[in-house]
C-alpha cells in the first residue's frame, strides 16, 4: 500500500512538468533538427538523404487539449542515388539537394498530457533555385505527426506528404515524384 502511494504522490508530482500552456496563452519554440529526405518513385537508385532542419514556430493554446501552430523552418531536401556498378566500374551516386523555407500550419490535439498529434498543411518554397527551370519552386506538403512535451523541451517527429509534383515538364519513369520527408526536431517553448 505504501509503494502504491508513494507511486501516486510522484505521478501527481510530475503532472505539472507535462501539463499544455494555459489557455490563451502563446509560446515560440525555436527548434533544430534533422530530415530524413527522399522522393517518391524514384526507382531502384534513389536513397534517402540526412540533412539540416531548424526554425522557429509560433503556438497559440485555444483549449485544454487544443492549439494551432505556425512556423518558418528552413529546410535541406531531395534525394541521392545509389552507386551504380556498371561493367566492373562503380559510378559513384550524386544528390539533389535543394533547399526550402517551409511554412508549417498545424493542428494539434493533446491526447494526454504532453503528447500532441499534429495534422495540417506546409507551403514550402525553394530559395536555392538553380534548377527553377525543370522544377517547381513551389512544393505543398501535408504534415501530420506527433510531439512530445516535458519542461518546455518538444521532440517533434513528423512526415511531411509531398502534394505537389516536383517535375514541371513530363519526363519518362518519374511524372509523379514528390518530396517525402520524415523530419525530428528539438525545440525549447518561450511563454509570452
Amino acid at each position: 500500500m505504501k509503494k502504491l502511494l508513494l507511486m501516486a504522490a510522484v505521478m501527481l508530482s510530475s503532472v505539472g512538468a507535462f501539463a499544455q500552456h494555459a489557455v490563451g496563452s502563446f509560446t515560440l519554440q525555436p527548434k533544430v533538427g534533422i530530415n530524413i529526405a527522399n522522393i517518391t518513385n524514384n526507382g531502384d537508385y534513389g536513397k534517402a538523404r540526412v540533412d539540416f532542419a531548424g526554425g522557429l514556430e509560433g503556438e497559440y493554446q485555444a483549449t485544454d487539449i487544443f492549439s494551432l501552430s505556425a512556423g518558418l523552418m528552413y529546410s535541406r531536401q531531395g534525394f541521392k542515388t545509389k552507386d551504380v556498378n556498371v561493367a566492373g566500374y562503380t559510378i559513384s551516386g550524386d544528390s539533389w539537394t535543394p533547399s526550402y523555407l517551409n511554412v508549417p500550419v498545424l493542428a494539434n490535439v493533446y491526447v494526454v498530457p504532453g503528447l500532441a498529434v499534429k495534422l495540417g498543411v506546409q507551403p514550402g518554397f525553394m530559395i536555392d533555385k538553380d534548377d527553377a527551370e525543370d522544377v517547381n519552386t513551389f512544393d505543398l506538403s501535408i504534415p501530420v505527426g506527433l510531439s512530445y512535451e516535458y519542461n518546455n523541451f518538444v521532440l517533434d517527429g513528423r512526415y511531411n506528404w509531398g502534394v505537389t509534383k516536383i517535375n514541371k515538364h513530363s519526363i519518362k519513369g518519374a511524372d509523379d515524384t514528390r518530396n517525402s520527408v520524415f523530419q525530428i526536431t528539438l525545440g525549447y517553448k518561450f511563454s509570452l
